[in-house]
Parts: C-alpha cells; structure tokens; sequence
C-alpha cells in the first residue's frame, strides 16, 4: 500500500499506532530472542520491524505511538470486572517496554501515554482532532473497539505483513453494519476480551440484523412489540440494563485531557543515528543496521578509478 493508494488528496497523513497492542502481537508472533546477556528482545524485533513497515509503506507526515496507562476509572465504576479476567503481562513483555520507548526516542518517533487512560481512547482523541482539521489518519490496530472511528478520513490498517486496511465500505462487509453502528453492535454482542457481556443469544448476525432494520439500538427496543420470535423479545427486555452499560463502556473517548491537538504534533525528525546503531547492536539486532530500520541509506559507493589506455 502505497501513500496514494493511503489519500488521494494532498492532505497530511498521521499515523497512530496502538503501542500496546503491537507489542503484544510482536511478543507472541517472535519466539526465542534475546541479547547477549540474555534479556529477551523479541518484542523488540517485531514492534521495530513493524514500524518499519508501516512508515515505509505509507511514508506519514507525522507519526505518534499511543500506549495504555490504565483503565479510567468512569470504565470500572461501571463494570467492576471490566478486563478482570486477563491473564497478568508476562514479565518477558514487560521487562521490553522501556526497550521500546528507548528505540522510539532513538527513532525520533513521539509517544503518548496518559496515566489511567487506555490507548483507545488517546487514539481515538488523536484522530478525530486530527481528521477535523483535514488531516488523513491511518490507525495501526487489531482493536475491533475501533472500527466505530472509522470514516473516509479515518482508516484502520492491520499490524500484519499485508496492512489490511479497513475503511467503511470494508467495515460494513466485516461487521454487516456501518462503523456509525459498531458501538451498539457490540453492545449486543459484548465482548469477551474485555469481559464485558453481551445479550445471551444474540450474536454476530442477529445483531447485525436487528441494526440493519431498525438503524439504532434504541429504536431496536422502541421496536420489541413487533419483534420475531417471542424469545428475542424476551433476552434484549431482560439485558435492557446490560445493553445501556454496554454502550457507555464502548464508547471511546474522543477528548482526553492531556492529549495533544494534531496541529502541535511536531514533524519527523532525523533520528540520531549513533545512538540508533548503537541501540540495535546493544540488543543484538544488528540485522536492523544492515537493513538500515530507521536508518538513512548509505552513501553511494564512490566510482571504480578509471584506467587509461596508452593503446
């Protein structure tokens, strides 16, 4: 995917990055890596060569990497056991995260984490700041959460070899519904990574079914004296009070304080190439010097001398 194919107007492209989410990919995507004095460093490899490849292939005219700083409170207020369920961060991931911070301020590549606040929702303010003063925004996720940012102007891209990208014709042909819509499919559906329920039941298609007909969640209940068959009826009276949680839990944030307005982002800056090199080769991942990740190309060989013919 090229920057064309990324915008077909002139106007800036940002890229976001779910930090966290490309980390835990990277780690259970790269087996058995580690420096010299054994720290482990696979998280290291894939989250650097995927940067890579997205800033490669879409060539953005500012680039930020959002990381998770906690759940905000107003989430477990309303869901006690919101995210209970996952398993801790294994301690190989977590001894690589200021790994990564070190590589993206080599880099010169801005990050953004603000305590007790999820990287959805930093992205999710980014964006849309971003895509209200015309920018083009390219967000590297798996998160289905944020499909319901999706707009001709905002675009998910897979964190993957192909860069999938979803827009909102890809997203109706994933979902069955718009991205307009996701917030109140998934508050049908629920979702397990997150443990939060949905209506038991009710899945993927039935809920996209009853969206498609009747366009909002609340005109699906206005709805209920003519819904077929009577025991459909029956589960979306009985998590009536489940649905509303839902959708205030799914909600992304779109204005987080403490995150910065796309105009003040500041533009790429030439990385400090020493200190990158030496990064690489500290971690053992000298095939990122030869590769040249982050790197300026090296200068031309100079031409062979020239021989001339006393003949």
């Amino acid at each position: 995917m090229s920057r064309d194919s990324a915008s077909a107007t002139s106007a800036p492209l940002l890229l976001l990055v779910d930090g966290t989410g490309v980390a835990y990919r990277a780690f259970f995507a790269v087996k058995h890596l580690s420096a010299p004095d054994g720290h482990p460093t696979n998280c290291l490899f894939g989250f650097v060569r995927l940067l890579d490849h997205l800033a490669k292939a879409l060539h953005p005219d500012r680039m930020v990497v959002a990381f998770d700083g906690g759940s905000p409170a107003s989430r477990l207020e309303k869901c006690p056991a919101y995210k209970a369920q996952r398993p801790h961060m294994p301690d190989d991931l977590r001894c690589q995260f200021p790994l990564l911070d070190d590589f993206l301020d080599a880099a010169g590549i801005p990050r953004c984490l603000i305590p007790h606040q999820e990287a959805d929702d930093v992205l999710a303010t980014l964006a849309t700041d971003a895509a209200a003063h015309d920018w083009t925004v390219r967000i590297a996720t798996s998160d289905k959460d944020l499909m319901q940012l999706v707009t001709p102007a905002i675009h998910l891209v897979s964190p993957s070899k192909d860069l999938a990208v979803l827009d909102p014709a890809a997203v109706q042909a994933k979902t069955g519904v718009a991205p307009s819509q996701i917030v109140e499919w998934l508050a049908l559906i629920g979702d397990v990574a997150d443990n939060i329920p949905g209506v038991p039941g009710i899945g993927p298609v039935t809920a996209s079914r009853l969206l498609a007909d009747h366009g909002t969640l609340e005109a699906v209940y206005a709805a209920l004296p003519t819904l077929t068959p009577p025991g459909l009826r029956a589960k979306l009276v009985d998590a009536r009070e489940r649905t509303d949680i839902n959708l205030a839990l799914m909600t992304l944030d779109r204005h987080v304080p403490g995150v910065p307005a796309a105009a003040t982002l500041p533009p790429p800056v030439p990385p400090s190439e020493d200190a990158l090199v030496a990064f690489y080769r500290r971690h053992n991942l000298n095939s990122f010097v030869s590769e040249r990740l982050f790197l300026s190309p090296p200068p031309p060989a100079p031409p062979a001398p020239t021989q001339l013919s006393l003949f």
